[in-house]
């Protein structure tokens, strides 16, 4: 199987998923780490995690 960009957000939801299951308490740096990011991302900052 040959992993493309189009698979990285399901492979980081269940590896987010999967923490989240282990240690119930890195839920709200998980999300807030994912708000921050996306958010960089749609206002250009991070351009080369831009896909």
């Amino acid at each position: 199987m040959v992993i493309t960009a189009a698979h990285v957000p399901a492979i980081v939801a269940l590896i987010a998923g999967i923490l989240i299951l282990i240690m119930p308490r890195l839920l709200n740096f998980i999300v807030a780490i994912y708000l921050i990011v996306v958010g960089l991302i749609g206002l250009g900052l991070l351009r080369w995690l831009h896909l």
